[in-house]
């Protein structure tokens, strides 16, 4: 993780997701297990979210310097990402890539089933499950 206070963080996110889910602790068949799995989940949303305000500064740094937003502009904007990432997170990656692919790079659904090697149909049903899942998230 780098430093102790993202360390911290993780683990009070963590036993915060615990105790504030619908299921009973004390009810669980391998608490420890549902604690592990829960930190893991949080660990890779935290390398996810590392790595893309990375891409994201990374891809400020080539901006001519007249056009680079402004701090709160770039706030915002990584803060949509990162809401934007929360709400793909419960795609499969199959699904998440197709629809990455076509919303953020403009693929149409023959290149897309060429580079995820399934058929058109597929990408047609993925892009419905993805489509279907941003609706029904709870915002």
């Amino acid at each position: 993780m780098g430093n102790a206070w993202d360390a911290a963080d993780l683990s009070q996110d963590t036993f915060l997701r615990v105790l504030s889910s619908s299921q009973q602790i004390a009810d669980m068949q391998e608490p420890r297990a549902y604690l592990l799995t829960v930190g893991k989940r949080l660990l890779s949303n935290f390398y996810t979210r590392r790595s893309l305000e990375q891409a994201y500064l990374e891809a400020l740094a080539q901006l001519p310097e007249g056009s680079v937003p402004s701090p709160e502009q770039r706030w915002l904007l990584l803060e949509t990402l990162q809401a934007l990432d929360e709400l793909l997170d419960g795609l499969s990656p199959a699904v998440r890539r197709a629809f990455l692919w076509s919303q953020l790079e403009g693929l149409g659904y023959r290149d897309i089933a060429e580079r995820l090697e399934v058929s058109e149909r597929t990408v047609k049903r993925y892009m419905a499950q993805a489509y279907e899942h941003c609706l029904l998230v709870d915002w």
